[in-house]
């Protein structure tokens, strides 16, 4: 299995079996309500956030960068727009406009990303620290924002984002849908992607042969915190309500795993949206299938963790090929005379 995508395509159906084999209704699903329902439309759903991170995580990889900020970043978009939207009791009445509030909260999720990538490309930060700075002082803008309290959203219309259906699937799916939809074609019908390839082999040969490195790095970053912007506000518009202490909470480790289970390598270079998103379905069935196995919370990211490094390893080339050889090698000995 040489393709890229062959191992995490093999990891998803094996968790999707395992799922299938201790749930037998696992992949059933029904019409009820208006929408369809099961376990599948409830995995889709609830990926849509770790996808849409995962996808701007992908193009900050890619150029040899990392971004360990997206998690706050989500915590402060959805403070925000939870803060804008407010609304009463009644459930009809908004501090802001709706739009408005959306467009904010996209908007400092920008201007987040843009601080990262400037800071990288422009004063020449390493990334992890660079990143690492938004990291820990945005939960401490989230929380000023909320007040340093769960900010509950009555605004009813606010709700059909994160948690209402069109054509009898989750909203959320079609916004997903629309992002890889105008990435993947500004990937592929541009010269954007190898651009960006370039950059992350080798910078200096991008800078020498005419590409505008440092301005495809900070639009990387950029990129990265606007689909942080809209992962927060899916996630605040689900569960109705703004944590600045927990919103996002170890969003960015999971975008970093599925991206690298995807295919995408830690060093830069090539790259796989499409592999990017397998790796997210894959980080959901797995906590779906722990939470559903009854496995105790106290040790469900030590179960998650063993998996994922087992994952890694098969998809490893050097692993597979220490195992060929340790396999061969006994068959050698038995047919000498």
């Amino acid at each position: 299995m040489r393709h890229r995508l062959a191992w995490p395509l093999v990891t998803l159906f094996l968790l999707l079996a395992v799922n299938t084999a201790f749930n037998p209704s696992f992949l059933h699903i029904q019409w009820r309500d208006g929408h369809l329902y099961g376990s599948l439309i409830d995995i889709l759903n609830r990926a849509a956030p770790l996808v849409l991170v995962s996808l701007g995580m992908t193009l900050v990889i890619a150029t040899r960068g990392i971004d360990i900020s997206v998690g706050a970043t989500v915590a402060i978009a959805a403070a925000l727009a939870a803060w804008m939207i407010g609304g009463s009791v009644a459930g009809d009445v908004s501090r802001f406009p709706m739009p408005v509030a959306i467009l904010g909260a996209l908007a400092i999720a920008l201007v987040c990303g843009l601080w990262n990538g400037l800071l990288v490309a422009k004063v020449g930060m390493q990334p992890i620290i660079a990143t690492l700075i938004l990291m820990v002082a945005g939960r401490g803008i989230a929380q000023l924002i909320t007040g340093g309290q769960i900010i509950t959203i009555y605004y009813a219309p606010f709700f059909f984002l994160g948690g209402g259906y069109l054509l009898g699937l989750p909203f959320s799916l079609f916004i997903v849908g629309a992002v890889f939809a105008a990435l993947y074609l500004a990937m592929t019908r541009t010269a954007l992607g190898l651009f960006i390839q370039a950059v992350g082999i080798n910078p200096g040969a991008a800078r020498v042969a005419g590409i505008q490195s440092r301005r495809l790095i900070v639009g990387a970053y950029a990129f990265c915190g606007l689909c942080a912007g809209i992962a927060g506000l899916l996630i605040c518009s689900n569960v109705k309500s703004a944590d600045g202490n927990n919103a996002g909470q170890l969003l960015e480790l999971d975008a970093i795993l599925a991206v690298t289970l995807g295919g995408t390598a830690l060093t830069g270079g090539r790259f796989s949206l499409v592999g990017s998103v397998i790796g997210a379905l894959i980080i959901q069935t797995l906590t779906y299938a722990i939470y559903s196995l009854g496995v105790p919370p106290e040790i469900n990211l030590v179960v998650k963790a063993i998996v994922v490094f087992i994952v890694m390893l098969l998809q490893s080339p050097e692993f597979r090929a220490f195992i060929g050889k340790a396999i061969r090698r006994p068959a050698l000995h038995e047919g000498r005379p």
